[in-house]
Parts: C-alpha cells; structure tokens; sequence
C-alpha cells in the first residue's frame, strides 16, 4: 500500500518559476559578450579576455539551465518514469566542468603572461570593463532570487557573480596600468579571478553529484524524519527509510511502515502524508504499510531423539506440542 501525493509532474520546477529571469539574464550576457572579446583582442588585455571566457560559459550556463527548465516541464514516459527532473542538475554539474576549464585556462595564460608582459591599452580596457561590470550587476540581480531554491538556478548565478567581480578585477587592473604602467597588474588580477572561481566551483559539482547520487539532502535528517513518523496515530515501527533529491526544491521520501491495524491504512497514510509535507516540505511520498502481528505459531527446527524405551521415535518439540494443543 502507498500513498503519492501530488505525483512526480505537479506543479512547476525552481528553476521554471524563473525562466523569464533567465531570458532577460542570457539578453544581457549574450550582448555584452561580442563587445568583450572585440576589446580584449584590441586592447590586448588578458583579464578583460578572462572575463570574456567567462561571459562565454555565462551563456552556455544560461542556455543550459533554460534547456533544463523546458526538459523538467516534460511529463514522464514509459522509459523515464519520473520525467526530466534531473537535467537541472545535469546542467548544474555541466556548469561548473565548464567553469573549472575556464579558470584552469585563465591561470595557465596569466602565468605565461608573467613572463611575457604585452602592451595594453588602459584607456579602452577601463571603458569596456566599467560597461561589463553594470551589465553583470543586472544579470546578477535577475538571478538572485531563485539561487537559492535551485541548483541549477545557483550555477548560473555563481556564473555571473563571477563574472561580476572579474569586470570588477578589470577595471582595478586597468586603473593601475593607467596610473602606474605596471602592466603585470594584469595578469596578476586574472589569476587572482581563477583562483576566486574555483572553490566556488567545486562547491557547486559537489552539491550536483551529490543529488545524482541521491544523497540525503542536506537540511533534511533521516533520524528526525523516522522519529516524527512514529509518533503518528497507529504507527508502531518505521524501516528501510530513505530520502533523496529529484531535483532542487523536490525532494521525494519511501519507507516500510510497521503500523497496528491495516484495516485503518487509509487513515494512516492520509495523517503521514501531511505530516511529512507539513514539516519536511516532502511531497513525493511512497510509503508500504505492514502489520506488526507476530504469527500465532512459531515453527522451530525438530530435533531428533529417542523415548526413555528406546523405541527409537522422535521426541515431540515445542510447536509440536502447540499444534497438538489446539
């Protein structure tokens, strides 16, 4: 017996809540991305290139999350029985392997750059870089509300924070070059971008691969959840629990439930399911119900030997004697 409340398709994903954020966040991105690499091979600056590589990703992650969004709207089929839930998260890890390449790039052509210094127009890096810092702030804006509800969500919004700040290491970058004429300040503060991407990045795959390993998620405790379960009416025992993420703000639960009387199951699952929905915020709920009564008669192995006369016949054991009882 059990019981699914809402089903695997009801009701909109995080990320779909905010899919006309993600539009006007990649119009913005997608724009500002032509003139960036137009003023970094002009200018010849490698933090305004870096920044470019990571309006690129910007739009791949965007494009991604919005690809994901119309997938998880898709109702389930025969082969995926629970729909497309997971390419958010799919698109999240996605997200963050191309972010990792990035910074790896960055830090390899900043390191070469120590060494070999170019000349750099400061003037038109400064432009460029104070333009790409306001649109990053708008996209950052945009995608702010829903980075905490979806992973998916928070992989393009950790995307364009970045890029955010490395406008920001830009613009610093080119201000000292203009003043000073230090032109290594450049390949410095790109390096400095990549370092700042990469343990954010890592954050994000490791809360990816954790979902797709379906892990408990983390601000729900099993322990808890079993403990709240037992003290529902008719409810004697909870095994075999487990907890897992569809996908970001979906989580889904399944147990064994010892319970006193199965002729009450309906009850029992109807008070569960509003218990875990009202408390957990779980709405996908499978729950098998037993009963907890032992069987009257417990058949023991029959152990072999002989009477006081030697007759040779089996001693009668225990459940011999009960069945003989009755």
């Amino acid at each position: 017996m059990s019981e699914h409340p809402g089903g695997p398709t009801a009701g909109a994903t995080a990320t779909g809540r905010h899919v006309s954020r993600l539009l006007w966040a990649l119009g913005l991105t997608a724009s500002f991305l032509v003139v960036e690499v137009v003023g970094g091979l002009w200018t010849g600056s490698l933090a305004l290139l870096a920044d470019a590589g990571h309006m690129l990703t910007d739009v791949g992650g965007l494009v991604l999350s919005l690809l994901a969004a119309w997938f998880a709207r898709k109702p389930p089929t025969a082969a995926n029985t629970y729909g497309y839930y997971r390419m958010e998260i799919l698109a999240a890890l996605a997200n963050g392997l191309v972010l990792c390449g990035v910074a790896g790039v960055v830090l390899y052509e900043a390191y070469r750059r120590l060494w070999a210094p170019p000349e750099i127009l400061a003037g038109p890096m400064l432009m460029i870089a104070l333009f790409g810092l306001g649109v990053n702030l708008a996209a950052t804006w945009l995608l702010r509300g829903g980075a905490g509800e979806s992973l998916n969500l928070r992989g393009a919004y950790l995307e364009v924070l970045g890029d955010a700040l490395a406008s920001l290491g830009v613009i610093v970058a080119a201000v000292v070059i203009q003043t000073t004429g230090f032109v290594l300040a450049d390949p410095i503060i790109s390096a400095g971008i990549g370092l700042f991407i990469l343990p954010r990045t890592w954050g994000l795959m490791r809360q990816a691969v954790h979902v797709l390993m379906e892990g408990v998620p983390p601000h729900l405790d099993p322990g808890e959840i079993d403990a709240a379960m037992r003290t529902a009416h008719g409810v004697r025992a909870v095994h075999d629990l487990h907890v897992w993420t569809l996908t970001s703000g979906r989580d889904a639960l399944s147990a064994h439930v010892a319970v006193e009387d199965l002729s009450d199951g309906q009850h029992v699952l109807r008070d569960l399911q509003a218990l875990l929905r009202q408390r957990f915020g779980i709405e996908h709920v499978t729950l098998q119900l037993e009963s907890e009564r032992s069987p009257l008669i417990q058949v023991t192995p029959r152990r072999e030997a002989t009477n006081a006369g030697g007759s040779g016949a089996p001693a009668p054991d225990a459940s011999d004697q009960a069945q003989s009882g009755r």
